[in-house]
């Protein structure tokens, strides 16, 4: 009988494995010349273990882990459900709060609502947009979706009866789809934590640009990337870190000039700074990024750099979670 081997663990170096090497400068040593631990600013940085809890689920790389039960009709065409509720920080390029109920009235000042609706009119799939939790209180109606897209929700932006219909979804088959500030969302609830991949929002620097590496080409996500391209963000530092999970892209910590130390003293995490990564969940999908602060990310003038870039990385990402293009490869 063939053995299909496990899915990858994504491990992130401890430094408790080294206790027997001599030395505390040798220690250092080995792991700059491993690249273990990067340097920069001339010093030696890098956030450490910071967590591989186990939230009872099948999750990873291995496509076993997902539930295809029959859920979605996709002859009848694509549809996503956008959430964008704070119950706490908020960010610009959401705009101000949206009245109660699905498809709302959107200002100018709504970016992110009429970016992702534009960029569904343009690829072929229909998005509803809402803040109103009450959307997500049935199961049945988030089946209605292929994908729903948490972007830059805050604090507890769920209640008890959406938490629940939103784990039936995804175990269910559903695809999830986490940007920038979903990571600063619902820090309570680990089965959301393991949602986000193993990873949570801690602090973040300034707002400054850097050079975002492309580690994965093979993703629809990223398969159109550069391998190197620059952008503007806050680069969110993160406890936990992701594991078992497939990296796509990472910031390169050295192109950030005023260092990568956090408001609430994170050090950063060296040359392993994950920006975007895909996993399956508990039988659904889930594609996450950290980046989307900026309300120029759906520029399309060319007056900000990798604002076309990023807009190919999360189209993949939803298109990828809802089923229309294959799935974390």
């Amino acid at each position: 009988m063939t053995t299909t081997p496990r899915p990858t663990r994504r491990t992130r170096p401890l430094t408790a494995t080294l206790a027997g090497v001599a030395g505390t400068l040798g220690i250092t040593v080995a792991l700059v010349a491993t690249g273990t631990i990067s340097v920069a600013q001339g010093r030696v940085q890098e956030a450490q273990q910071l967590g591989d809890p186990d939230y009872g689920v099948c999750r990873g790389v291995d496509a076993r882990c997902y539930h295809d039960w029959g859920n979605f009709d996709t002859s009848k065409g694509f549809k996503v459900l956008l959430y964008t509720r704070t119950a706490g920080p908020r960010h610009a390029n959401l705009g101000p709060a949206l009245a109660p109920g699905l498809n709302p009235a959107l200002s100018d000042a709504n970016t992110v609502q009429k970016a992702v609706v534009k960029m569904g009119a343009d690829h072929g799939f229909q998005v509803d947009y809402t803040e109103d939790v009450a959307q997500l209180s049935s199961p049945a109606t988030l089946f209605k979706y292929n994908a729903v897209i948490f972007y830059s929700t805050s604090r507890d932006a769920l209640d008890d009866g959406a938490q629940t219909s939103l784990r039936q979804y995804i175990r269910g088959g559903g695809g999830f789809v986490g940007i920038h500030n979903a990571f600063g969302t619902e820090y309570n609830w680990p089965w959301y934590e393991g949602l986000l991949g193993n990873a949570n929002f801690y602090d973040h620097g300034p707002a400054q640009p850097g050079t975002v590496r492309t580690v994965n080409r093979k993703d629809v996500s990223t398969k159109s990337l550069p391998s190197r391209w620059n952008f503007s963000d806050e680069w969110y530092n993160l406890v936990p870190a992701p594991t078992r999970v497939r990296i796509l892209a990472e910031v390169d910590e050295g192109t950030l000039t005023k260092g990568v130390k956090g408001n609430y003293n994170h050090p950063g995490h060296g040359n392993d700074h994950p920006v975007a990564w895909c996993q399956y969940y508990d039988g659904g999908r889930a594609w996450l990024t950290t980046l989307g602060h900026d309300a120029k990310d759906f520029s399309t003038d060319g007056s900000f750099p990798g604002a076309a870039e990023y807009q190919q990385l999360i189209l993949g990402g939803i298109e990828s979670a809802m089923g229309k293009k294959p799935f974390c490869k």
